[in-house]
Formats: structure tokens, sequence, C-alpha cells
């Protein structure tokens, strides 16, 4: 539907014999539609991906293992992880920083010294001291530490510009220029509206569409890219905009924008990020609507660490690369509440594996203790279990082994707009709806279930192999298979040649480094 204001489908959930779309319309809108059609679903995904995007290719290190924590808020433990992280052997490729900024400017790290300049002028790094008792005493040789370790750093953002609270000298000269060149979302009586939800409510939402205001926005946050060298921004939130009435700066309205916003917003910085630090840069993104495949990459949200909201995760992926977004992640085991069981740490971090974007986060917690972190070593503490920092060592390992697997899907979701993870609903309705092809020859069955050693595996027509044991199944069929915690159902689809990176050993989970440049073609006959 060529609109991005509101409306709500009913196929055939009112009576089996109707599709009904409502729709709101501006005065002189008239509503089209453009109808996608194929023999296969894959087709028709394909070309609404490509009509609506295209879809850009991330970088090879986004495939890797992405780890974060809303805790970590100093340098000394953003350091002390990843030194946990690499002693372990679980090898990340990026490390997101939400707590580093002083969450005011969200451009000017916590703690730094400087002097105030008019609003509208950039800081650069070298107007910045970093005292040794602050929370970052050295930013840039953090950067370049975990840049030597191959390890990429992806800063928090929002669009939103923060009410004041307390004394901040930057922030009251950017506000009063904010205010004066009108850079904000407006209400409908030209004043600049306020955001109205919980969440940074009373400030000032940027607005993306005025050319200038985008430029100045992104100004403040360049010297990040170019000079501190940062790989990408989390570009959270988006959610902000509230009310039909608002006014923008290219004439359009809140009724048009509230869908796109986010997408409009991430794609901003997407650009950016790709001018100042070239194709090896990246967003991650959260919010997003018709089109956020031109920025990837997306998440899944704030899930609770619970098993219901796994298997909602599950579907959250496959409802994605259905609607056009192919590089998607979650936060494996959850990201809310107490710390999951190691059960279902390790089976969401199986699935994780074999999905786009691996990555585990953690809510902010207040500093509570016993620590909430998702990183294995704390869900190994805090459970007592120890099969957990092995089993995830394992997966991390199995997918860099498949690294030259997932890259060649990865191009191939890029070049037709089909999605990496397939739901295998498509073809099967008697599928069961967790199941799905990840690429075009790995079918992943999920573990979705708490306390089985089990699992019933759905075997669409033609021959599979078991890719742990190399055991032959034939298809159009239901077969019971092992399911032990260290291991999830996967099958390859016979006749593929799968390229793989190994180790010494050519086993599963051999340690190697993260490259798509295969050591073997693995023939399944």
């Amino acid at each position: 539907v060529e609109s991005s204001r509101w409306m709500q489908f009913d196929l055939a959930a009112t009576r089996p014999d109707r599709w009904t779309l409502e729709a709101d319309l501006g005065p002189e809108e008239t509503l089209a539609m453009t109808w996608f059609t194929g023999a296969d679903p894959l087709d028709i995904i394909g070309q609404f991906t490509q009509r609506t995007g295209p879809a850009a290719l991330p970088p090879l290190w986004a495939f890797g293992l992405w780890m974060s924590g809303n805790e970590w808020n100093s340098q000394a433990r953003v350091q002390r992880e990843v030194e946990q992280s690499l002693a372990h052997g679980i090898i990340p490729s990026a490390l997101v920083i939400e707590a580093w900024s002083d969450e005011t400017t969200f451009y000017i790290w916590n703690d730094a010294q400087y002097a105030p300049v008019p609003g509208e002028r950039a800081l650069h790094r070298a107007d910045f001291t970093f005292p040794a008792e602050g929370k970052w005493p050295d930013p840039q040789g953090m950067i370049d530490d975990l840049h030597r370790n191959n390890i990429r750093v992806v800063l928090w953002q929002i669009p939103a510009f923060k009410a004041p609270q307390g004394t901040h000298p930057q922030h009251e000269a950017d506000r009063a220029y904010f205010e004066q060149q009108g850079f904000g979302v407006r209400e409908a009586d030209g004043s600049l509206y306020k955001i109205r939800p919980f969440w940074f409510r009373d400030g000032y939402l940027w607005d993306v569409t005025n050319p200038a205001a985008r430029a100045w926005w992104l100004e403040k946050r360049a010297y990040l890219l170019e000079e501190m060298g940062i790989d990408g921004f989390k570009t959270d939130g988006g959610e902000h905009l509230w009310g039909s009435d608002t006014q923008f700066a290219d004439e359009r309205r809140g009724d048009e924008l509230w869908n796109v916003y986010p997408q409009l917003y991430s794609e901003a910085y997407y650009q950016f990020a790709r001018e100042r630090r070239g194709d090896d840069a990246l967003t991650f993104s959260r919010a997003g609507f018709i089109g956020s495949q031109r920025s990837p990459a997306h998440w899944a949200g704030d899930e609770n660490s619970t098993w219901d909201a796994f298997r909602h995760s599950i579907l959250a992926g496959l409802s994605a690369g259905i609607s056009g977004i192919p590089f998607w992640g979650w936060d494996l085991g959850g990201f809310s509440g107490e710390v999951p069981s190691a059960e279902l740490y390790l089976r969401g971090a199986a699935m994780a594996a074999f999905c786009p974007i691996m990555q585990y986060h953690s809510e902010f917690n207040q500093h509570r203790e016993p620590c909430r972190d998702r990183t294995p070593w704390n869900i190994q503490a805090r459970t007592g279990d120890e099969r957990v920092i092995p089993a995830f060592r394992f997966f991390t390992n199995v997918r860099h082994n498949l690294m030259p697997y997932i890259w060649q899907e990865a191009q191939h979701a890029a070049q037709t707009g089909q999605p990496m993870m397939r739901a295998l609903g498509l073809w099967h309705r008697e599928a069961p709806p967790y199941q799905y092809l990840f690429g075009r020859d790995l079918l992943v069955c999920p573990v979705v279930e708490e306390g089985v050693s089990t699992w019933p595996v759905f075997l669409p027509a033609g021959d599979w192999i078991d890719l742990w044991t190399r055991e032959h199944f034939a298809g159009e069929q239901i077969v019971q298979v092992p399911a032990p915690l260290e291991r999830i159902p996967v099958f390859v689809r016979a006749g593929a040649a799968i390229p793989v990176c190994w180790g010494p050993d050519k086993r599963w989970g051999d340690s190697v480094p993260l490259s798509a440049t295969p050591t073997d073609i693995v023939s399944y006959g």
C-alpha cells in the first residue's frame, strides 16, 4: 500500500471470503496498491524487498558475535568483559557501548573535560581531556585496543534532544541554537513538539526531514567516526512521535510520518556513518518501517528472559524477513528481568548461532547484585551450570566455521531481497511455526520447550542430512531427534555444497578467526 499513514488489514479473519483494508487518507490522497505475484513466496518477498529497498549488505564483522550490557558504563568495565570473553575463547566481533555518553548531549564521553562552544559549532577530539579518575580515562586507547583484537565499536544513540536536568553549559548552548533554528518537530501551533511518552519525556524530537537540522545534529557526532574511529551507531528509539497534527520541515504531518520516522532517522545515521567511515560502517536499529532494509541491521527489542518470549522472538525474526528485513537479530536468552536459566540461555544461543545477527544484551539493573549480565560467564556463575561457557563457545565457533556459508547467503539476500531466515510455514503449513531455513540449504529446528532431550523435526520433501552426525533422512515426515543442550537440530539439504572454515581438526566447534574465505567445501550427497 503506497502510504505510510495508519492502516489496518483484516485478511479473512472476520469473513473467510473477504480481505478488508481500512486506511487513513490525506485530503488529496487516493489509495494506491501494488500487487506482487509469483509461484514461490520467496519471489514475492524478493520483489517487495527490492521495490521498497533494496536491502543493503552489512560488513562481514556484523555476522560475528555481538556483546553488550546496559551496566557497562566505564572503560574498566568494558575492558574487563572483553578480557573475560577472550580468556574463555569466546571471540566477539562487535561491542556495543550504551552508557558511554554524558546522557544529556549523547555525543560527549561521560566525565570528559572541555570548554563549551557555541551551539552552532561541533567539538573535536582535541577539544577533550579525559581525567584518569573519570569513567573513560582513555576512550581512544580503548577503541584502538578493541580494533587490534578485531572487535568493532558501536555507540548508542537516540533521536531525542533531552530536556534540561541540572546545569550543563554545552547542552544549554546546543538547546538554544536548536530552538532558534527550529530544528525540532513542531506542534500544529508552531511550538516545538515535546515528547509525550515517559522515555525522554519533555525532550525535543529531531526533525530529520530538515536538511540543516540533519547536518547540524550529525556533525556534532562526526569526530566519533572520523577521529576516534568508531564503527557505527546503535540507533535506538524512534517511536517518540505522538500526534497526527505535528509538523515537519518538509511540510508533512505526523499522520504521514509517525510510521516512517524511525526509518528516516536510522537511515540518516546509516548514510552518515558510511560517508565518514566507508562500507565498513553499520547501524543497529530497533524501530523501523517499510524500507528499513536500506539501513541495516536490526534487532527485535527488549524481550523478557522467558520461554514464551524466546518463541515470540523467533516469530518476530521470521516476520521481519517476510517484511523485507533480512539482517535481524535478538537479545539471545532475553534482555529484561532475572537472568535466564542455563537451559533457556543455551537454547537461545544455539538458535542465535543460526540467525543473521548473533548478540546478547541485558537491561540496566541499577548496579544490583547479583549481576544480571547475559554474558555466558555470568550466566554460568549465576546458575552454577558448568556447561554454559563450553557450550556457548562451541556455538560461537560453529558460527565461525559456517561464516563462508553465512556470508554467501547474506550476499544472496542483499542481491535478491530474499530473507536469510525463511519461515518453513511459507511452503508447509503443517510444519512447526519455529522451524526455518537459514539460507538456502540449512534447516534449523530450535528447541523452544523446557526440559526436553529429544525434539520433533518436520522434514520437507527431498533427502536431508543431519549437520552433526551426517545421518540421512527421507523427507515428508516428522522425525524425533536427540536434542542435548549442547546441540540444536540442524539439517542440510541433500546435494548441497557448504563452504566452511575449518580448524586443523576439521570439526564443528574448532576455533577459527572470523573469515568469509572457505578452507573447504563440504558436499552433502
